[in-house]
């Protein structure tokens, strides 16, 4: 019992893990690109969230591969979650698009 729950928090963590990283990546392009220092935020945030993620990997993981591989698993999922949440919204096409003309040979 103790295991699963053990097994059951490597993956949560994985999942907080993630949503810190690839939610801080989101922000950090959201603030980036309208900063008068864009490179500083850029090498900033990736210091700082890569670190915060081995960190928290190597706290999470104990030693233990099992534990290890499950905060991945979780840390994937997240940055499917994410990716979803904050992409832009899909837009169904009702036609096909149409194939652009050609210009007249002369």
């Amino acid at each position: 019992m103790n295991e699963s729950v053990s097994l059951m928090g490597a993956v949560v963590a994985g999942v907080l893990l993630g949503t810190m990283f690839f939610g801080g990546l989101w922000w950090t392009v959201r603030q980036g690109v309208s900063a008068n220092r864009p490179a500083l935020w850029f090498l900033g945030s990736l210091l700082l969230r890569t670190g915060m993620a081995l960190a928290g990997f190597y706290v999470v993981g104990g030693g233990h591969w099992e534990r290890l591989l499950l905060c991945l698993l979780g840390f994937v999922i997240a940055h499917f979650l994410v990716t979803r949440l904050t992409g832009p919204p899909v837009e169904q096409h009702k036609f096909p698009a149409k194939e652009a003309g050609r210009a007249s040979e002369s």
